[in-house]
C-alpha cells in the first residue's frame, strides 16, 4: 500500500485554531528559575480539515501569515509518511503534530505505525512514563508554603491516583528562592525524604541549570545512595563543564545518566557533547523541536549511543504524543515525561497510566478526540 498516494487524494480546505485549557490537580509550584506554575494554563491547538472529510488536530496554530502553507495543498505536499512534515522546521510548533494526527486519521492507523515505517525494531504497546510534576511545593506559595511534607503528599497522590512509579524532582532552590547553602541542603533533604517514603520509586533530579559544579558534586555525594536514574540540566552545558560532570558522576553515582537539551538548546553543541560521550539523554521538546526532527535525528543518536526523552511539559496531550515516539523507538526512548492534568474539551481516555507505564492506543492518529475549544482563528479555501 502506498500511503503517500492515499494522502495525495486529500486536499486541505480548512484550518482552525482554538484555545483550550488544562487544569492541574494542585498548585504546581516553583522550579529553580520560575515562580509558581499555577493550577493550569491555556494553549493553542490546530485543526486541519480535508475536502474528503478527514480531520486531524494537535498543538499548533495557523495564522494569516502562514495559512497558505497548508490551504489548498494536497496532504502529500506537506507531509510524507516516511519523513514527517515537509515544511521548514521553523513551523514544527505550528503544524508538525496536527499533520501527523491527520495522516494517521486518513490512513486509519496510529501515529506509532507511521513512525515505525522502515524500522527493524518492533514497536511496543506501552511506554515507561515518569511523573514530571514534583515541584518545590515545600516553598510554594510564598503566603503558605507546604514544607517537605507537602511534596510527600504530592508524590503520594501521583502514585495512588495517577499511576506513576518514578518521580522527577525539582532541585536548585538555592539558585534564587533560598539562601544558597540552605537551598542545597533542602534539595538533598527532599530527595532523601521521597526515597524514604517511596523506596521502590525511581528518582530523577532536575536543577533547571541552577547548580554550580561545586553544588553538583555536593548534591551527588549526598545522594549517592539513592541510585538516581538521571540528573537533568544541572548547569548550562559546555564541553569543559560536562567533562567535569562526567567525572563527578563516575565518582559518586556511575549509573546516573546526564540528561540535557530542553532549555534553549544549541544543537551543534549537543551533537559535540554526544560525540564526546558527555551526554546520555537528549530532551528537546516534542512539539517545538517537533516529531519530524525527532524522527530525523534518531539514527544519529543510535550511532552516538545516546538516548532520547522528548520534553512533554506542560500538559498531558504532549505526554501522549511522546508515548508514540517512545513506542516506535523503544531502543532509544527509555522513558517519557508525564503530566498529571485534565484538558478541557479533549477526550483522551484511551490513554491509561498503570504501574508507571502508559499504553499507546491502536486508534487512528494520536487516538484523541476534540470536543470543544474556544475559536481563535479560522481560514477556508
Amino acid at each position: 500500500m502506498n500511503y503517500n498516494e492515499i494522502l495525495s487524494e486529500h486536499k486541505i480546505v480548512r484550518v482552525v485554531t482554538r484555545r483550550i485549557r488544562t487544569r492541574y490537580p494542585r498548585l504546581y509550584g516553583k522550579n529553580s528559575r520560575l515562580a509558581e506554575h499555577r493550577y493550569g494554563r491555556e494553549f493553542s491547538i490546530l485543526e486541519i480539515y480535508t475536502d474528503k472529510g478527514a480531520h486531524g488536530f494537535g498543538e499548533g496554530r495557523c495564522t494569516e501569515e502562514n495559512k497558505d502553507l497548508l490551504l489548498g495543498k494536497k496532504v502529500s505536499e506537506v507531509f510524507d509518511v516516511n519523513k514527517g512534515m515537509l515544511l521548514n522546521p521553523k513551523f514544527s510548533g505550528a503544524f508538525d503534530v496536527p499533520l501527523h494526527d491527520l495522516a494517521g486519521k486518513i490512513l486509519g492507523i496510529p501515529v506509532v505505525d507511521i513512525l515505525s515505517l522502515g524500522r527493524d525494531v518492533k514497536p511496543i504497546e506501552q511506554a515507561n512514563c515518569y511523573d514530571g510534576a514534583i515541584y518545590m511545593n515545600d516553598i510554594s506559595p510564598d503566603t503558605r508554603p507546604g514544607g517537605v511534607e507537602e511534596i510527600i503528599r504530592n508524590c503520594q497522590y501521583d502514585w495512588d491516583v495517577c499511576g506513576f512509579r518514578a518521580f522527577k524532582v525539582k532541585v536548585g532552590r538555592g539558585g534564587m528562592w533560598m539562601d544558597h547553602d540552605e537551598g542545597l541542603r533542602r534539595d538533598i533533604e527532599v530527595m532523601h525524604e521521597i526515597k524514604k517514603h517511596f523506596p521502590n520509586a525511581r528518582l530523577l533530579a532536575d536543577a533547571n541549570d541552577a547548580f554550580t559544579l561545586e553544588d553538583t558534586e555536593k548534591f551527588m555525594d549526598a545522594c549517592k545512595e539513592l541510585d538516581l536514574y538521571w540528573l537533568e540540566e544541572p548547569f548550562l552545558e559546555s564541553v569543559d563543564g560536562f567533562s567535569r560532570l562526567r567525572e563527578i558522576l563516575a565518582k559518586y553515582s556511575p549509573k546516573t545518566l546526564i540528561a540535557d537539551g530542553e532549555f534553549q538548546y544549541d544543537m551543534p553543541l549537543l551533537h559535540e557533547l554526544c560525540e564526546k560521550k558527555l551526554i546520555d539523554v537528549l530532551l528537546m521538546d516534542t512539539c517545538t523541536y517537533g516529531i519530524t526532527r525527532w524522527r530525523e535525528i534518531m539514527p544519529k543518536l543510535k550511532e552516538y549511543g545516546v538516548l532520547a526523552s522528548p520534553h512533554n511539559w506542560p500538559f498531558k496531550m504532549k505526554t501522549h504524543y511522546g508515548a508514540h515516539l517512545a513506542a516506535a523507538f523503544p531502543d532509544l526512548v527509555p522513558t517519557i515525561e508525564g503530566v498529571p492534568d485534565e484538558t478541557e474539551g479533549v477526550e483522551f481516555d484511551k490513554y491509561i497510566i498503570n504501574e508507571g507505564f502508559i499504553n499507546v492506543p491502536k486508534a487512528p492518529g494520536f487516538g484523541m478526540d476534540l470536543i470543544w475549544g474556544f475559536l481563535q482563528e479560522e481560514y477556508n479555501i
